[in-house]
């Protein structure tokens, strides 16, 4: 094996064992500000571009019960809960679940709402839909966070594989 090759394979191996080591936790800290962030612009009317939809898909929701502000005012401290929670990495198993079930709400609009989020029905989706498709993203992170929790971890290599 040349000395180039095996210069190689000790920087992937190192990199691959890094990214194992601390993947989860970045993954954790990152879809964690990003709840935070979109939270605390709902606090601040007309700075989330997500506002309308959600207040009216959650008044929809709550058959009327909560008003549009009402509502946006609650997902505020809802999705800062759910980014506090992911930061701390304290109570995750009840954040994630919170973070399932304010998905499960993000995609109504699709239905509740198509002709904001496609220009043509379900083809081509409007910027707001393209917010709400992205999701499947967040979803998928809190999936593999969750793996974790009970305490998984990813590893560099499966057990009985060398490194090459």
């Amino acid at each position: 094996m040349s000395t180039l090759s095996r210069s190689y394979d000790r920087i992937d191996a190192a990199l691959t064992t890094w990214m194992a080591r601390n993947g989860i936790r970045l993954l954790r800290l990152s879809l964690g500000v990003v709840f935070l962030w979109f939270g605390v612009l709902k606090f601040f009317p007309g700075l989330s571009p997500a506002q309308t939809l959600a207040g009216s898909t959650i008044s929809i929701l709550s058959f009327g019960l909560l008003t549009p502000e009402a509502a946006v005012l609650i997902l505020a401290v809802w999705e800062c809960l759910i980014g506090v929670g992911l930061i701390a990495g304290y109570f995750l198993r009840a954040t994630l679940f919170l973070l399932w079930l304010q998905m499960l709400g993000t995609i109504t609009p699709l239905f509740l709402f198509p002709e904001l989020c496609f220009t043509l029905v379900p083809i081509a989706p409007t910027l707001e839909g393209q917010y709400i498709i992205k999701n499947l993203v967040l979803v998928t992170a809190g999936l593999v966070i969750g793996a974790t929790v009970g305490g998984g971890r990813l590893v560099a290599r499966p057990p009985g594989q060398d490194a090459a």
